[in-house]
């Protein structure tokens, strides 16, 4: 049996559940599903990121402890993902003792060989990002990113990231499928060509009491990053069925957003290096989902944020669950609008599909006293519907390793207008009122039936209730994984 692991970023206990955070917790949902559906066995990781500054002083403002504030938020993105149908293996939290214990293990074992050294740093500090910004880098006196930052000196610990540099670049162009999609990694090799350097990879307590302790120097705590990107190696040892480390690592795909790639395309191969660990197979960053007609990336500041189970509210779970994977091309940005989901939902669910599937049990319930009939004939038209779906079942698959379920739907939406089409051509609700039409009305009610009962199953993963009931209504059981 092969085996499929797939994680999303953490997501910072700070932040609101958005769009963009949905998008790429329904991709990594949908993909985990298909590989159940294939028979792989398969482990889906998602969680929140809890350490850091910003979550500090947010429960500094509550006048609660950074605990009790990370207590209350974690759930809210618990509750989104259950509401959206999210069938993640395990639920990280970096705040978990088990978590803690294997980065503490990692930063010892990386100090004991040397990696890791204390030495003065002088920068720029952007809190918001929870990164510092040689004076180079800043752009208008303010950080790459457009946050305000302050004139930090102190005494830090840094990881030897730069003495990994080479490796990384090679092991870039030896494996084109590490970074997608290509423009990415190009991005990240353009990156690389500047020296690369080392890594502060502390905060002193002083500044930053929240956080992992560094078991070298109890006077500091882990960078909130360092910390974060282990969740993708510590859950194995402790969130599933035991210790599944040696069995799942390393990571077949992590999702990102674009707006992330340094930090896991850069810093965590190396890290990973550092510690002596396989690389993860494939970093698969995604784009940004762009609001109205002029194309404005959702912000906070724009008053743009689109909250997922407001849109969920308005048109169903399944509804936007097939516009998130049906409107974006992994890796390329795409617009969102209202418009476009009700135009998908009309000519694509309700006419295309739906249309197939009430005319078919329309003509069974009121012509075969609800059974469906086993007529198997087979003439021209047959064979072409029986041969297409195979086809189109080859490329949902061919689709699904390239992690593109747009494409694998727009192979699915080829045979569910093909059932369509079949059933024009043969006028079933025609057929059975004429002399001897019954059996002919069989035939065509089978091979239809089982056009869509494919159809169904291929979009299980994309919209599990509507394809679950989909399937009941043709008697199709059992449903997919």
């Amino acid at each position: 049996m092969s085996r499929f692991y797939v994680t999303t970023p953490i997501y910072y206990v700070n932040d609101e559940p958005h769009l963009g955070h949905a998008y790429t917790t329904v991709l990594a949902d949908v993909l985990a599903r298909y590989h159940r559906l294939m028979g792989d066995e398969t482990r889906f990781l998602t969680g929140t990121d809890e350490h850091g500054q910003k979550v500090q002083q947010a429960a500094e403002k509550r006048g609660i402890s950074p605990q009790q504030h990370t207590d209350a938020m974690s759930p809210r993105f618990a509750e989104v993902w259950r509401r959206l149908g999210i069938s993640n293996d395990f639920y990280i939290r970096t705040t978990m003792a088990e978590h803690k214990a294997v980065v503490r293990r990692v930063l010892q074992q990386l100090w004991d060989e040397g990696q890791i050294y204390a030495d003065d740093y002088e920068g720029w500090y952007d809190v918001s990002e929870e990164r510092f910004f040689t004076e180079k880098e800043l752009v208008d006196g303010q950080s790459p990113l457009g946050n305000p930052v302050v004139s930090i000196k102190e005494k830090n610990y840094f990881f030897r990231m730069g003495q990994y540099q080479q490796a990384l670049i090679d092991h870039i162009e030896a494996n084109p499928g590490f970074i997608v999609p290509e423009k990415r990694a190009n991005e990240v090799l353009g990156f690389l060509r500047q020296p690369l350097g080392d890594l502060c990879i502390s905060r002193p307590k002083s500044r930053l009491g929240w956080g992992i302790a560094l078991p070298f120097d109890d006077d500091y705590v882990c960078y909130v990053w360092f910390d974060a990107l282990l969740n993708y190696y510590s859950a194995l040892s402790f969130g599933f069925a035991g210790d599944e480390t040696d069995a799942f690592w390393p990571a077949d795909l992590h999702l990102i957003g674009k707006d992330i790639l340094t930090t896991h395309a850069v810093y965590w191969p190396t890290m990973l290096m550092g510690a002596g660990l396989p690389l993860p197979k494939t970093i698969l960053a995604h784009g940004w989902w762009l609001f109205g007609d002029a194309g404005a990336k959702m912000s906070k500041s724009k008053g743009n944020v689109v909250k997922p189970l407001d849109t969920m509210d308005l048109y169903g779970r399944d509804v936007l669950r097939y516009f998130l994977m049906r409107e974006m091309t992994p890796g390329q940005d795409s617009a969102f609008s209202e418009g476009l989901i009700i135009e998908r939902n009309n000519a694509e669910l309700a006419n295309d599909i739906g249309n197939g599937l009430n005319r078919v049990t329309k003509l069974v319930e009121t012509q075969f006293e609800g059974k469906l009939p086993t007529g198997q004939g087979y003439g021209e038209a047959e064979r072409a519907l029986k041969t297409l779906a195979g086809e189109v079942a080859a490329r949902v698959a061919e689709e699904i390793a390239r992690y593109h379920p747009n494409g694998a739907i727009g192979a699915v939406r080829q045979l569910s207008g093909a059932v369509n089409r079949y059933l024009e051509e043969k006028a079933p609700w025609k057929a059975v009122k004429q002399p001897g039409g019954r059996e002919a009305t069989a035939v065509t009610l089978y091979h239809a039936a089982e056009a869509l009962r494919i159809v169904g199953t291929l979009l299980h993963p994309v919209m599990p209730e509507r394809c679950g009931e989909l399937l009941r209504r043709l008697g199709a059981a059992p449903e997919p994984a």
